[in-house]
């Protein structure tokens, strides 16, 4: 049976005008292009450095593309994209909808609502934008549990501003940058960062065995600093962990233990590379 939730710590955004394609696509990691009815983009707003600021799902309407945001930074994110407007014709708007998500079956009736495939993982069901919002039959801590066991990052509680690289936290493998589209904001540490293999951690999976550490908890290997805790659902949460620690099988992080668990989806350099 399909499970729905509502996010109230989501919001959407719509961005309007004749140019707003072409204007996303110079600002965001993935192909503003691919943009079309049914189907849901998720991409990531970087600095001019390539540091994550914020990420987002993106869905089209005849005249008009919809974010789904964290509300935290539906504000940041609209003054900084329209920093970079100059004569293009485009405005941002917050709309009084609800973001909602589906999963463990089919999708849900949606009536007027929006709704498609989460694009990061056929498991991890759909996104949905409602007006008024759909019944529930889920919690958002529900969904959290289940986001966490996959390894899916959830924003700034998983990331961090202005220091997390993109493939750190997954956004190559859940199909959160486009490699053909050209430049955008933040391309080039981005393209570096995958073709010279420069990555040296990445946000896993991991579970607790013990009390909850706080989100950056350092975790240590024996005595040496091997990363920090981020979200947690339940037993499971997520950690930046350097790549040379996630064989060990048990992490100190506050008074707890952690054990690594890399999911199937996750793609990492062979032992010694």
């Amino acid at each position: 049976m399909t499970k729905l939730a509502t996010l109230a710590d989501r919001a959407v955004l719509a961005v309007e005008g004749e140019d707003r394609i072409a204007f996303l696509q110079g600002l965001v990691s993935q192909d503003m292009a691919l943009a079309a009815p049914g189907i849901a983009l998720w991409s990531a707003l970087l600095t001019a450095q390539g540091k994550w600021l914020a990420d987002f799902f993106v869905f089209a309407e005849a005249d008009r593309l919809l974010l789904d945001v964290e509300a935290a930074q539906a504000e940041m994110i609209a003054t900084r994209v329209l920093r970079y407007k100059l004569r293009s014709r485009v405005s941002i708007t917050r709309l009084a909808w609800s973001v909602q998500v589906a999963w463990g079956g089919p999708p849900p009736e949606t009536g007027s609502a929006i709704v498609a495939a989460d694009p990061r993982l056929e498991s991890a069901g759909w996104r949905i934008l409602a007006d008024p919002p759909l019944p529930e039959s889920a919690t958002a801590a529900d969904w959290d549990e289940y986001r966490v066991a996959m390894g899916l990052p959830d924003g700034s509680r998983d990331l961090e501003a202005e220091k997390t690289v993109l493939l750190e936290a997954g956004f190559d493998e859940l199909n959160g940058i486009s490699w053909t589209k050209g430049c955008y904001m933040g391309q080039e540490l981005t393209a570096r960062t995958r073709y010279r293999g420069l990555l040296k951690r990445r946000l896993v999976p991991v579970r607790i065995d013990g009390p909850t550490p706080a989100p950056g908890t350092i975790v240590v290997s024996d005595v040496r600093d091997v990363g920090s805790m981020r979200s947690a659902a339940g037993s499971r949460g997520l950690a930046v962990l350097r790549l040379d620690s996630l064989s060990a099988p048990h992490l100190r992080c506050g008074e707890a233990w952690l054990t690594p668990e890399v999911p199937g989806w996750m793609r990492l350099p062979p032992a010694g590379a």
